[in-house]
């Protein structure tokens, strides 16, 4: 659309935005009497509202494209969130590094173009040497604090033989 969507498609922008006013004001109207139903939909146990959700989620993956293999990656994907859930993984990092992943993909490419394949320069010019070193601090600074206070608490190592 570019900077100039309102100045030349006023009409459109200004009905969108009054369809969307038009679109809120339906749901106000539709969701005050079902308050009470919305309050009993928290009251399902956990479990069964998983099941329900999986069963959705199962129907409309199928309904939209009728291929198997848009089963087995839902499926795929929902263990995989179910074992991050389950192991504690962060869901922030989760979340940035699947926005991130493919810009960084593309700038990696980029630069390995840009040097015709050449690694080193990721560790010749100075900007790129101290962001991999931050980087790698960043990474490996929690551990070996770990491994320092695991240390610290263990206390001195006894030597095997002595008395």
């Amino acid at each position: 659309p570019g900077p100039l969507l309102l100045t030349t498609q006023g009409d459109l922008v200004w009905g969108l935005i009054a369809s969307l006013f038009i679109a809120n004001v339906i749901l106000v109207v539709l969701n005050l009497p079902l308050i009470g139903l919305w309050v009993r939909l928290l009251k399902i146990p956990a479990p069964q509202l998983y099941a329900g959700i999986l069963v959705f989620a199962t129907v409309g993956t199928y309904g939209i494209s009728q291929s198997p293999i848009d089963l087995v990656i839902l499926y795929l994907l929902g263990a995989a969130g179910f074992l991050m859930r389950r192991f504690d993984f962060p869901t922030a990092p989760v979340i940035i590094g699947m926005i991130l992943g493919p810009l960084a993909e593309t700038q990696f490419r980029r630069a390995m173009t840009i040097s015709n394949g050449d690694w080193s320069v990721f560790y010749t010019h100075k900007l790129s040497l101290t962001l991999l070193t931050l980087a790698f601090i960043g990474l490996a600074s929690p551990h070996i604090w770990a491994f320092i206070e695991h240390r610290r608490r263990r206390g001195p190592e006894h030597v095997p033989g002595d008395a």
